[in-house]
């Protein structure tokens, strides 16, 4: 599971309660700052169409032909403005920032708390505020990682010739920057790259912003739609934020859970059992309503915008038997695996095991029976049988 999604925002907007809805884990949540001290991990699972369906098979492992693959989420430490100079649990709120591949930065769309999660009357506090100060963070977290031994690291470059690209990620590798990262930001700025040292300030908290970018990419999940001003909504759907209600997710899968409805995380409806009393069909109303105005609660919208957009991946299925879409075992589509789009056959071998891929002679597209070589670019859905030499 390499895939990590990390929560980010200010206390009080609703972190953890996103956290457990996505994960249905036991977290602490309460109204005041810095509920959440250390970072909680939990499993979380990205939404896509089962091929069991089209194959007319039953795989056990999809419900009603939703597949649903898992990824690591974590929920970490509320961030106030500052954080990169210790601030808060600014330090601990960064650091665990190091493995995400993303960021869903949860806002307060209802203006009920100010920049820094204290409570104010609702839609008092303007949450477009709210955004621009978590990436300034990042940036500047990376900003001071990369200051640490610059002139030394730059004479070494200027003088030994090492180079650029790999020095500057090996001294962002903790932040998780790799040098990939790095080619694609110093191709967007314009810097002498054969004297570094002469780089200023910002120069390099500028090369620090495009590197937030390609290494953390962020989607706004503008939360509390259920109790947020229309305006307040209205203005973060034009910047792109997906309306979210985590309290009523959460409300869903614990509803479903206990066996009151039947509820697919993403639908916009919901089938209710039997034996409902009053209070409970009630309640359920004004879910029923949030769900068809807003067409869902969006937080499995979220989770899965920034894994099929932001991070751009897809959906692979490995098989042993490419005639009956099964293992070794006979499980049809046992497995779902998560690539970057682009991926070759000989990736995905890789990722099923290390062996499989250094021995990786060919793969079969097992809708099509054809083979495909080992450059062959991957789409999603691919139901494929890799064939190595053992």
């Amino acid at each position: 599971m390499a895939v990590s999604l990390a929560l980010a925002g200010k206390p009080n907007c609703g972190k953890s309660t996103f956290f457990k809805a996505v994960t249905m884990a036991d977290v602490e949540i309460a109204n005041y700052p810095f509920t959440t001290i250390d970072a909680n991990h939990g499993v979380a699972y990205v939404r896509t169409q089962c091929p069991c369906r089209e194959l007319e098979l039953e795989c056990g492992r999809c419900s009603e032909g939703v597949r649903f693959v898992p990824i690591e989420m974590i929920d970490v430490a509320g961030l106030v403005p500052d954080a990169h100079k210790g601030r808060g649990l600014g330090n601990a709120f960064l650091d665990n920032l190091r493995q995400a591949k993303a960021i869903i930065h949860v806002i307060d769309a209802s203006g009920g708390t100010d920049i820094e999660g204290n409570l104010v009357d609702t839609g008092t506090h303007d949450p477009l505020d709210d955004i621009g100060f978590l990436e300034n963070e990042i940036t500047m977290w990376i900003f001071g990682i990369l200051k640490r031994n610059w002139e030394r690291l730059a004479r070494k470059v200027q003088s030994e010739g090492s180079k650029l690209e790999t020095t500057i990620a090996n001294q962002l590798e903790g932040a998780g920057v790799t040098e990939i990262h790095v080619r694609t930001a110093l191709s967007k700025l314009e810097v002498a790259r054969d004297k570094p040292a002469s780089w200023t300030n910002e120069q390099m908290i500028k090369l620090s912003d495009i590197l937030r970018e390609e290494s953390k990419p962020v989607i706004i999940a503008a939360n509390k739609i259920d109790i947020a001003p229309p305006g307040n909504v209205s203005k973060l759907k034009e910047i792109g934020a997906v309306p979210v209600s985590a309290v009523s997710e959460s409300a869903l899968r614990l509803a479903d859970k206990s066996g009151a409805i039947k509820y697919i995380p993403g639908d916009d409806d919901f089938k209710e059992s039997p034996g409902l009393n009053e209070a409970q069909k009630k309640a359920l109303s004004k879910l029923r309503a949030l769900l068809k105005e807003n067409g869902g609660t969006g937080v499995q919208k979220c989770v899965n915008e920034a894994v099929f957009g932001l991070l751009d991946l897809i959906v692979v299925y490995p098989v042993e038997d490419e005639n009956k879409f099964t293992d070794k075992n006979g499980r049809v589509l046992p497995d779902a695996f998560l690539l970057k789009k682009g991926s070759t056959p000989k990736d995905l071998a890789f990722m099923v095991h290390t062996d499989i891929g250094k021995g990786f002679l060919y793969a079969v597209d097992a809708h099509t029976k054809m083979r495909m070589g080992e450059k062959h670019e991957l789409k999603s859905g691919d139901i494929v049988k890799i064939v190595a030499v053992k």
